[in-house]
């Protein structure tokens, strides 16, 4: 599966996810982390991001960038949400955050806020045959959204987030009760206006998600702070919402913080976002709300998935393929075996990333090497992977780099008998990382062309299960594939020395 960082820079907090994700599978967590930056706050009172704000918003995403790179992923997206649509200072956030964090930042709409929480809560815990009321109070906006049949059919955002409203209206510890008064028909105001545009709903479940939420129905239940995940999917009744509500409104911080589920700078805003939720159930007349985890970080990666972000990059581009193909053609390169290996390659490299462990950009070098290591036997049939070599290590290969294309000259090298060696002083020469990278990817490349070893294009699709200590390769072919599977049998000594891991192949017939 491919690799996808997501960054949420929000009106309170910043947060970052790594995952591997396909579509119609569960994502899998690589790494996660959070940093409470109260962003929101200097941007709510004076219009724009504090310098205090904005060095530590750069410090978490340049943490943030060191994991993600060091995970080696093939797409990323950082959203910043309400507090920089807000700001006045606006621009210069957006420079320097991206440059912190490594990637455009982009500002997002609430409407697209919405999409992204609608898809990560879909993603995480699917309500395909349910409608759905969901409800985000994030620090600086909240969004309703309702989801029917595992589509979004109506998505609103208001400026009614924690920070925002702690900001504007309790600003006194604990709140006084014409403050609450004040907070409430604002509330109420914005939810009018939320109700027009969702209209009525009738709805099987109402989901609430970010970290407000899970205060909430972690406090009502009991749950202490450090069992949030645990409650996940975890149900509160709007009664015990409503008590839990009327006792924080009515305690200073320093109580608050003692509240099972209620985190210390999270008591400083928790009766603002509570007062929101409570509301938001009332007006739409819930019984009780569940708790999910998931957020805009979750739809972020599903919306990578859903568009294979990325993909681009592990594969030849255009021109790149047009240069390789046509240097294929001049050496006499049987084009559809070629373009066969290349496909076999590419499915075996994004299918054992979690294995190889190689960036994106190893797949395209390796989709050139199976166009081209057969050209060697344009010089001699003996010895011709060593023909290969000189060929394309001298070749004016347009559109790649001068390492780019020695790698792609050392994998037509070793793409049979001999491994690299110390005797093999071109390889020695290489850096050790791409020594590495070359290593991983030769059995893919030898892999790759037994599986086509008749040049008859046989085998049509290949399902790949990685297990604990072996990887498990299935072939679907309408067919005879006895040659494949004896080749890629031969091949598979090399997967094993590279790797440390058996490899099964399997016959399943085509359809």
């Amino acid at each position: 599966m491919a690799r996808y960082a997501a960054i949420d820079i929000g009106s309170n907090s910043v947060r970052l996810a790594v995952a591997e994700a396909d579509v119609g599978k569960t994502p899998r967590t690589l790494a996660v982390d959070r940093e409470v930056t109260r962003l929101g706050e200097s941007v709510f009172t004076a219009g724009s991001v504090s310098r205090e704000a904005m060095t530590l918003v750069e410090g978490a995403l340049a943490r943030f960038r060191r994991t993600y790179e060091g995970l080696h992923i093939d797409a990323a997206r950082a959203v910043a949400t309400s507090a920089i649509r807000d700001a006045a200072n606006q621009e210069e956030f957006l420079v320097r955050a991206s440059g912190a964090v490594g990637i455009p930042v982009e500002v997002i709409s609430g409407v697209e806020e919405a999409r992204l929480i609608h898809d990560g809560v879909q993603a995480a815990w699917p309500h395909r045959d349910q409608s759905v009321l969901m409800i985000d109070i994030g620090g600086g906006s909240a969004e309703v959204i309702v989801s029917d049949l595992g589509r979004m059919t109506a998505a609103v955002s208001k400026p009614l987030g924690a920070v925002r409203l702690t900001e504007l209206f309790l600003r006194n510890d604990p709140p006084r009760a014409e403050d609450l008064v004040r907070l409430h028909a604002f509330i109420d105001q914005k939810i009018g206006s939320m109700m027009r545009k969702t209209g009525e709903v009738v709805v099987d479940r109402v989901i609430a998600t970010s970290a407000t939420a899970a205060a909430v129905v972690c406090a009502a239940n009991g749950v202490g702070r450090r069992e949030r995940e645990a409650a996940d999917r975890m149900r509160a009744t709007t009664a015990a919402v409503e008590r839990l509500v009327k006792e924080l409104a009515g305690e200073p911080v320093a109580a608050r913080r003692k509240v099972p589920g209620i985190g210390l700078r999270r008591a400083e805003i928790v009766v603002a976002g509570a007062a929101v939720l409570l509301r938001l159930l009332r007006a739409y007349g819930a019984k009780s709300v569940y708790y999910s985890t998931a957020g805009v970080r979750d739809g972020i990666i599903a919306d990578l998935a859903a568009r294979r972000a990325g993909a681009e990059l592990s594969r030849l581009d255009r021109e790149q393929r047009r240069i390789i193909e046509g240097m294929a053609r001049k050496f006499g390169i049987e084009v559809e075996h070629a373009r066969k290996t290349a496909e076999l390659a590419g499915t075996l490299f994004d299918a054992l990333k979690p294995l190889h462990g190689l960036p994106a950009g190893c797949g395209k070098l390796l989709e050139a090497a199976a166009h081209l290591a057969d050209i060697g036997h344009y010089v001699s049939d003996m010895g011709h992977h060593r023909h290969s070599y000189y060929l394309v290590a001298n070749a004016d290969l347009a559109a790649f780099t001068a390492e780019e294309r020695e790698v792609v000259a050392q994998l037509c090298r070793f793409h049979r008998r001999s491994m690299p060696a110390a005797r093999h002083v071109f390889y020695q020469k290489l850096p050790p990382a791409t020594q590495r990278q070359v290593l991983r990817m030769i059995p893919l490349l030898r892999l790759a062309d037994a599986l086509d070893r008749s040049h008859e294009q046989r085998v049509e699709n290949l399902e790949i299960e990685m297990q604990e200590k072996k990887t498990v390769i299935a072939l679907s072919s309408g067919a005879g594939m006895n040659l494949e599977i004896w080749a890629g049998e031969r091949a598979a000594e090399v997967f094993r020395e590279v790797y440390g891991q058996e490899l099964e192949l399997r016959r399943r017939r085509g359809r």
